[in-house]
């Protein structure tokens, strides 16, 4: 049973939060050594300690093996911790990994309004980070990931869902505008 959405846990997008990671991606997961070894057992508490451990961010390399940055998102999908929790877990800037698996949680699991509240203010952020890919590691930087997050439809081999535009956003819900970093230094 180590391979099911907790109990109680609440349809995501209409459908089993696990479920927005694609059936191959999924299935490689539950087969990989690491989801059988790290992975049992983890609780929103216990997954911070694995999450400090990442040294880089990606989907699936190599042979079609998964990351261990894709396990521990689908654990918490499977877990579906409190929305406090990782809001704490974004906000957390001492750990980058930990902060970019919150912020691929956030974008796959929250309303489009709360993406955008959340996760641009991480436009901020300038470290260096690890993407692991089919051909090898790449450097990235933490503001190009959320802004892939923000505008890409596919990000660590996953389809995201749809998100509505921010400027209709602003119309409809009342978001804020954006206030650009180019006006602030000027």
């Amino acid at each position: 049973m180590a391979n099911t959405t907790v109990k109680g846990a609440t349809s995501v997008h209409g459908t089993n939060p696990q479920h927005l990671i694609e059936t191959v991606i999924r299935s490689r997961i539950y087969e990989s050594l690491y989801w059988k070894e790290h992975c049992f057992a983890l609780t929103a508490e216990t997954l911070i300690d694995k999450a400090i451990e990442l040294n880089c961010i990606g989907g699936m390399y190599g042979n079609q093996r998964p990351t261990h940055f894709m396990c521990l998102l689908l654990k918490l999908l499977q877990i579906q911790p409190e929305k406090e929790i990782l809001i704490e877990y974004l906000l957390v800037e001492e750990f980058k990994y930990l902060r970019a698996l919150a912020a691929l949680y956030i974008r796959l699991v929250f309303r489009p309004a709360e993406v955008y509240e959340l996760l641009e203010p991480l436009l901020k952020d300038y470290r260096k980070i690890r993407l692991r890919n089919m051909s090898g590691y790449v450097l990235t930087y933490m503001d190009e990931y959320i802004d892939e997050l923000l505008r890409e439809e596919r990000v660590c081999d996953i389809i995201l869902p749809r998100m509505t535009k921010r400027d209709i956003l602003e119309e409809v819900e009342g978001l804020a505008p954006r206030q650009s970093l180019l006006l602030d230094a000027m």
